[in-house]
């Protein structure tokens, strides 16, 4: 009710997520973050087990939230309760998607929260104005983020990522823990529109719990090469990572 939470969300296959490992942490550190405790880990995988009944391959939304915090009253601490929501796995976001840059800088971009409005503004505007979604700049103009994944632009065999307060998303991670096994590497760094238009790489992709890898076709103006090979280098990198059984 007054949008004070965390969650995460990721794909169920035969019992079992990639990344699992991830996103629990994830709920964690945001439960200790926003609520002052944090939730066992042994009984949020009995609440995942519990929603999923005898479904093995779904769709999972694990929420914090906490009837105790109102907007007259934001000041109660202790663990917060649980909501899981199961669905039908979601198709990828896009099999590519051209990119409006918006100056926007998220509340708390470190954590993965229910205030979403922003978000979804963004991508209704990019849309409105023909594109297909959102990339937010910070005020110098810095890359940070899309509104529902992370970036990653490609010169040669090295995948660069935005240095900005973002969401360390946890494909992205899973990607960057695989990218050795495809001959690829990575650095992170500052990034902006001037390294776009001066042509310093020739691709870029998104990333998200949904979409493994998705390419990036051009950035406002500027068009971007897609690589079909390189698209599947980085699936097979995240798909290096082992599923961990719920």
């Amino acid at each position: 009710m007054v949008n004070y939470g965390a969650y995460t969300s990721f794909r169920v296959e035969d019992g079992a997520a990639r990344g699992l490992d991830l996103h629990l942490e994830r709920l964690r550190d945001a439960s200790i973050e926003l609520f002052g405790e944090a939730v066992p880990e042994a009984r949020l995988l009995e609440l995942m087990r519990a929603a999923m009944e005898a479904r093995e391959t779904c769709w999972l939304r694990v929420s914090l939230f906490s009837d105790q915090i109102s907007n007259r009253d934001p000041t109660s601490v202790g663990r917060p309760r649980v909501m899981i929501a199961v669905f039908d796995p979601p198709p990828p976001l896009a099999g590519s998607l051209r990119l409006q840059v918006q100056r926007h800088e998220r509340i708390a971009p470190h954590l993965k929260h229910a205030a979403n409005m922003d978000l979804l503004t963004a991508r209704r505007r990019a849309r409105a104005e023909g594109f297909d979604d959102a990339l937010f700049a910070d005020r110098e103009g810095a890359f940070s983020e899309g509104t529902l994944w992370n970036i990653g632009f490609v010169r040669g065999d090295v995948v660069t990522w935005p240095r900005a307060p973002i969401l360390a998303g946890v494909t992205q991670r899973l990607i960057q823990a695989g990218l050795a096994d495809v001959g690829l590497s990575d650095e992170t760094r500052i990034l902006d529109w001037n390294d776009v238009a001066a042509g310093n790489f020739r691709s870029a992709f998104i990333c998200n719990s949904a979409t493994p890898a998705c390419p990036v076709t051009g950035i406002d103006s500027w068009a971007l090469d897609t690589d079909p090979t390189l698209i599947d280098r980085l699936r097979a990198a995240w798909a290096s990572q082992p599923c961990q059984p719920i």
